[in-house]
């Protein structure tokens, strides 16, 4: 991530923000939920009731389209996430997927992108004592304490554009929170083109974060160079364990980690395995290469997906974290995979944002322009 701090020094539009709390800093002192002698299921649960589930990514929006009438309040069969098991798994916020099928590019996938946002706030409007949405890290932690699930709306294709950063724009102003920089031309496997990198700074001005999750590995790079916000990959784990396109090399992972950024280890049989040792497994590797501050979890729950054995839906959470427990993870260390580091990139992306917007107008740059 490029150093936001040496520029905000050496600019004198944005001194009124030197004296915000700094979103990059570490985590505060912590102390204790659970007694160390409980069991560790016990204990897990004991953790999640004060350091929720950041879940990111659930492709529920697009599994709902398909069902004629469903009740999330009530509980519903149909799909692996539902009110009651996420507040059994203890999920206290979740990114809902904003993806299309591969077959919808060009000006279908904006058209399609905007029906499921307003898909997604008609479902979220219709569960009030559930679900809640959210667009910024206080606003998720407001929704926590009043006792329903955040809905943060993302990642969505880069297809959704349309190359316009105008459509960027509006998208943000509906609530996008999450784009995926892969799948069009100034984000290849060749990398970022000058639109590409100019598509990223608009997403720093927004508070758009940018997902790298099946991004090339010239793409992840330049991401991180450029980008003065931190960045995530919302369904990657270790390729050194499982040999997937989506999973990160360990040299990323470790550039990942250099430049504060967010790895969500999915809990798919296909990227992590089919157990929960398998996934845990992932999450030490991760862990060990990039830190505990830039390790989250990604239940990748209604995305056409098999997942490892135990943990079938969204209650399932405490079975890993059990799992965790079993392997010497501090319960500070859970807190951050939990909930602090998710917490920690909104943070970072709105003071990103905030700055941004000081010292940069919108842009008006169009691709025919940048990229010839």
């Amino acid at each position: 991530m490029a150093d936001l701090q040496d520029e905000l020094h050496t600019t004198s539009e944005v001194g009124e923000l030197d004296d915000l709390p700094d979103p990059f800093a570490g985590p505060q002192p912590y102390t204790p939920v659970s007694d160390p002698d409980t069991a560790p299921l016990e204990r897990a649960h004991a953790i999640l009731a004060a350091h929720p589930v950041a879940d990111g990514y659930s492709g529920l929006p697009w599994a709902l389209r398909h069902l004629p009438w469903f009740d999330l309040e009530l509980g519903e069969s149909s799909v692996d996430t539902d009110v009651p098991r996420l507040r059994e798994g203890h999920v206290g916020a979740l990114f809902w997927s904003l993806h299309l099928p591969e077959s919808i590019g060009g000006d279908r996938a904006v058209g399609a992108t905007l029906e499921q946002l307003d898909l997604v706030k008609t479902v979220v409007g219709a569960h009030p004592e559930g679900l809640r949405l959210a667009r910024t890290a206080g606003e998720t932690a407001d929704v926590r304490h009043c006792g329903r699930v955040a809905v943060l709306l993302g990642p969505a294709g880069a297809a959704a554009l349309g190359d316009s950063l105008g459509i960027l724009r509006s998208l943000h102003a509906l609530g996008l929170r999450v784009l995926t920089l892969s799948g069009v031309s100034w984000a290849s496997e060749a990398g970022l083109t000058r639109f590409g990198e100019e598509v990223l700074r608009e997403m720093n001005r927004l508070g758009v974060l940018a997902d790298l999750s099946g991004a090339s590995a010239d793409t992840v790079r330049r991401a991180l160079a450029v980008s003065k916000a931190p960045v995530v990959c919302t369904r990657s784990a270790a390729r050194a364990l499982r040999p997937h396109p989506a999973n990160l090399p360990d040299e990323l992972l470790a550039e990942l980690g250099a430049a504060k950024g967010l790895c969500m280890v999915p809990l798919t049989a296909e990227q992590t395995g089919p157990s929960v040792r398998d996934v845990a497994d992932h999450l030490d590797h991760v862990r060990a290469l990039a830190g505990a501050e830039c390790v989250g979890l990604s239940g990748t729950y209604d995305a056409g997906t098999a997942h490892p054995q135990d943990l079938a839906d969204a209650s399932c959470y405490p079975h890993l974290i059990a799992e965790l427990l079993r392997r010497d993870w501090s319960e500070s260390d859970i807190a951050l995979l939990t909930w602090g580091n998710v917490q920690r990139v909104l943070r970072g992306a709105d003071f990103t944002a905030r700055a941004a917007q000081e010292r940069r107008e919108p842009s008006t740059a169009k691709i025919s322009d940048l990229d010839g």
